[in-house]
């Protein structure tokens, strides 16, 4: 079973960045932005947070899925596996406030609402100054999530992520990049938001469709966060994100480690176009070339003179550019 994900109580948002990236470990911050002006009204109560969202809002439409009630919350598919479960609408934030607060006054299995990855310069851009952190690039646009009691499977982002609770709570249940072999991932190419999505709920490790989830859990941590509490997600670590009270909402960051210029996920679409139908033997020959030129620890031009190392040597913007060209010949 999961294990609690290592936590870290900061003072200030003081933190070493680059320290918390090189370890490759979810982390949580507790307290982290406990200062931000939503999240003290968050603790004060539901109403005063969604009241101060909706003074600032612009009326730019967002994103919002609305989820079948016998889905209990949960972002997914319908039963065939060839459309998802809910409908994707465009409304403004304060249209989905207001769709949530009559939820709320159901009190019996409402329909989940998800307000989805909202750019807040776009939709309340006077809370981007007072809901930042400050230790990240301005060039890093914090997001909006919202909702009620919405749960989204286990998925991965490539890149760094650093989320924030701003109000209720949510529980974080993350898998090493390694068990990807144990969550019964859906279809890569077909997938809610974009983001490929583990199948099982997370307590179905008895149920004999999905005999290896037991073995994935057991490499899970697990955490529960509150209002002001952050947690950073490594890049290629699946997540799987539990919205624990009527009205939830968060706020994440996401940034490329410096040099990278291209989601690896494009790179996987490649090489399932390239390698997959290959002969085993045929396949296993670039699965060795792609270990020693990519994935492997040696510099492996490092017995060539530094200017002749090519696309081999330090990524300047004219081997960049050299790059993207041999990897979209002509056809």
């Amino acid at each position: 079973m999961p294990t609690a994900i290592e936590e870290f109580r900061v003072t200030g948002q003081r933190i070493d960045l680059r320290e918390i990236m090189s370890r490759a470990q979810p982390l949580v911050l507790r307290g982290l932005c406990g200062d931000w002006p939503l999240v003290a009204l968050a603790e004060k109560s539901d109403t005063a947070f969604a009241e101060e969202l909706a003074r600032h809002d612009n009326g730019t439409p967002v994103d919002v899925l609305l989820i079948d009630a016998q889905a209990d919350g949960k972002i997914g598919y319908n039963a065939t596996i060839d459309g998802f479960n809910y409908e994707h609408f465009r409304v403004s934030v304060t249209d989905a406030l207001k769709r949530l607060a009559g939820y709320a006054r159901q009190g019996t299995s409402p329909r989940g609402v998800a307000l989805q990855s909202a750019l807040l310069s776009q939709c309340v851009p006077d809370l981007v100054a007072t809901h930042r952190l400050p230790f990240l690039d301005a060039s890093v646009q914090p997001r909006l999530w919202l909702g009620n009691r919405v749960t989204t499977p286990a998925h991965f982002d490539s890149t760094h992520n650093i989320a924030v609770v701003a109000c209720g709570r949510r529980r974080f249940t993350l898998f090493p990049p390694d068990q990807v072999r144990n969550l019964y991932v859906g279809p890569i190419d077909f997938a809610p938001t974009a983001a490929a999505i583990s199948l099982p709920p997370l307590d179905a490790i008895d149920d004999s469709r999905w005999p290896k989830l037991r073995e994935a859990l057991d490499h899970a941590q697990t955490a529960e966060l509150h209002p002001g509490d952050a947690i950073y997600i490594p890049p290629v670590w699946w997540h799987h994100v539990a919205s624990l009270e009527r009205l939830n909402a968060l706020v994440n960051f996401w940034w490329h480690t410096d040099g990278v210029t291209e989601p690896g996920l494009h790179a996987l679409m490649h090489c399932l176009l390239a390698y997959k139908s290959m002969p085993p033997a045929e396949r296993g020959a670039w699965k060795a070339l792609l270990d020693h030129y990519v994935f492997g620890e040696e510099e492996p031009g490092a017995h060539i003179s530094a200017e002749r190392r090519g696309v081999l040597g330090t990524l300047t913007p004219d081997v960049l550019a050299r790059l993207k060209r041999l990897a979209r010949p002509e056809s």
